[in-house]
């Protein structure tokens, strides 16, 4: 008994890891897509150092997955709101620890009524509205299906592959975003790491990768 809840727990954790993979690079493609139709030409729109991944949408995804998917009458009004809802929050917060964490902000949208901060807005809102419905119709009739896959041994090599990967290009990716704003306050290198950082991943390497992302003034942090 408690090696099938433990097999069960174990397939939602890869389940769940899968959906905000999905969501990460989708988001990534969306957001090259958009760069290409405002700019003419393709532009770096990655949240991590390596890879074509932006964590916001595999956030956003996850937590479509896990809230909606509970919901027993998915009416497209319900799911509309409360993806609006779980969407302004998520991108909301992430804009937030952003800019505390790394002195930087991927989108500013004072610009546009009905704005929060110019963390999110009401148009913004509205398009993770749409994004929840699209999931519901599209992806989650196809994410119970990974449970077949498990059984599979180049499931799981590839999952553990990916999972390790993941977990080092965020990591490194904060420690590259901490090291920058560290050079912003005119801070030396501590250690051997600090020293790596500044040779291999400069400031002009970082804002090459993260192209859409501005400083944010020391003294507002």
């Amino acid at each position: 008994m408690e090696d099938i809840k433990r097999r069960k727990t174990i397939n939602k954790l890869i389940k769940i890891f899968w959906v905000f993979i999905i969501g990460s690079v989708m988001g990534y493609i969306l957001e090259m897509i958009v760069g290409l139709v405002q700019n003419g030409h393709f532009v770096s729109r990655q949240g991590l150092l390596i890879g074509p991944f932006i964590q916001v949408y595999g956030l956003g995804l996850v937590t479509y997955y896990l809230v909606i998917s509970k919901i027993e009458t998915k009416s497209n009004l319900k799911i509309f709101i409360l993806s609006m809802i779980l969407g302004g929050i998520i991108e909301y917060l992430f804009s937030y620890f952003q800019e505390k964490l790394f002195g930087t902000i991927s989108w500013d949208y004072t610009n546009l009524p009905f704005n929060i901060n110019g963390r999110t807005s009401l148009l913004h809102c509205l398009y993770w509205g749409t994004g929840g419905i699209l999931f519901v119709k599209f992806i989650l009739p196809y994410i119970d299906r990974l449970d077949n896959l498990y059984k599979y041994k180049s499931y799981k090599i590839v999952t553990t592959f990916l999972v390790l990967f993941i977990c080092f290009d965020i990591t490194i990716s904060g420690l590259a975003g901490t090291r920058y704003l560290e050079r912003r306050k005119n801070m030396e290198a501590k250690n051997d790491m600090d020293v790596f950082f500044d040779i291999y991943y400069p400031d002009s390497k970082l804002k090459e990768i993260y192209s859409n992302a501005k400083e944010v003034k020391i003294d507002e942090l």
